[in-house]
């Protein structure tokens, strides 16, 4: 599908690199299956070599024992849309938006996003959400064509079934927009995400500031549009993600029979499901499992649902996402390393796992003819610390 990025005026914009040939070395190298003492060296941006032991080259950077791992690659994040929208109903400007978006993601070790924008509006009501994302995504795919960013992007349509316009929106991208991800969003009233309406009321009253007549009226509005237009969006957004050759994802499914459905759409990956069935049935029908780095940290989901830390230790869990805090993603690999006693396969669920699902397999571990993303970290107690982050060689944070 999508092909990497390259960021051709990168080392422009990073005036504490002069090229994107490194050695790391010295250090405790995360690789899939093993942690090893060595060195990890990058050529024009990608992994050329990788040795054992503690011998530092001349040239190299000294490590000095700190781990080395792979960029971390985001799959689903919220985070360019706080941005855009710093607080409800006010707009910022779409390019410095952008700017900092990725600067703030490569400032986590996050090298490669796909960055989540809705598709499917509705116009009317206090509830309301306009449609922008055709209007992000071009200004996105500028900014990427001149290099203006740090690290990889890619595009991910959340279709929200439960609108007015998503096949209309979706049908203004194309081949040439490389749409990466399309899920499949049913934030409908009574179920999945929001079975608990005092939940939804938390989120969306207080987001948009509605009195309890205004979120029954916007309750309703939900309802009615699911009731007359759910079941084509879904069948349509199924379609439109085939067309655009993006790899599809389910979003929020609660039930065993939410995950027959998945499957017979051909999903790739379950974005966040609610309970413990949801998952296993996930597991019987070979769709990978994603949950929220929040969710892993706080201890629990804001929405009342299944813990991630629970199908962890239940090995239902495969992927984790940043969500909307992105800083949480490194945070949560060592919680999981904690929980797993597993440091290379709780990486794997923020680097190689993630790539996997969505086809890119030129990145997301440390190994020759990988792209060489690669973050520094050293450990105060549980708490990771970052002391460097190389986007294909070059030094973004």
């Amino acid at each position: 599908m999508n092909s990497p990025f390259p960021a051709a005026s990168l080392s422009k914009t990073c005036d504490n690199d002069v090229s994107n040939d490194l050695c790391l070395a010295n250090a405790q190298l995360v690789l899939e299956d093993q942690v090893l003492t060595g060195a990890v060296t990058i050529e024009q941006g990608v992994i050329c070599d990788i040795t054992e032991g503690d011998h530092v080259p001349t040239g190299a950077l000294d490590c000095a024992g700190d781990l080395v791992i792979p960029g971390l690659v985001e799959l689903h994040t919220d985070n360019v849309e706080r941005h855009i929208e710093p607080r409800p109903e006010v707009d910022w400007p779409l390019l410095p938006a952008l700017i900092a978006h990725d600067a703030e993601l490569a400032s986590t070790g996050i090298t490669t996003v796909f960055d989540a924008m809705r598709v499917g509006s509705i116009h009317s009501g206090k509830g309301r959400y306009i449609d922008y994302a055709r209007k992000l995504a071009d200004e996105l795919l500028a900014a990427r064509a001149q290099g203006y960013f740090k690290i990889s992007h890619f595009l991910h349509l959340r279709a929200e079934i439960c609108s007015e316009t998503l096949l209309e929106e979706l049908a203004a991208f194309g081949s040439s927009d490389r749409v990466g991800i399309v899920s499949l969003m049913d934030h409908t009233p009574g179920q999945r995400q929001f079975r608990d309406l005092t939940a939804l009321k938390t989120y969306v009253a207080k987001k948009r500031g509605m009195n309890d007549a205004e979120f029954a009226e916007h309750v309703e509005t939900l309802l009615g549009l699911q009731k007359r237009l759910g079941a084509k969006h879904e069948v349509g957004a199924v379609k439109e993600a085939r067309r655009l050759g993006a790899v599809l994802a389910s979003h929020d499914d609660t039930t065993a029979d939410h995950v027959v459905t998945s499957a017979v759409n051909g999903v790739g990956f379950a974005e966040f499901p609610t309970t413990v069935e949801a998952a296993a049935a996930c597991r019987v029908h070979g769709i990978a499992v994603m949950m929220g780095a929040p969710n892993l940290i706080r201890g629990g989901s804001h929405s009342g649902n299944v813990a991630a830390e629970t199908l962890a230790k239940a090995d239902l869990l495969d992927i984790v996402s940043s969500d909307y805090v992105p800083s949480a993603l490194l945070l949560s690999a060592f919680r999981l390393a904690d929980i797993w006693n597993d440091l290379p396969r709780a990486i794997a669920t923020v680097t190689s796992n993630p790539a996997s699902a969505v086809q890119l397999h030129d990145r997301g571990a440390l190994k020759t003819g990988l792209r060489g993303d690669v973050l520094r970290v050293c450990q105060i107690g549980k708490t990771p610390l970052l002391r460097g982050v190389w986007s294909q060689g070059y030094k973004v944070s």
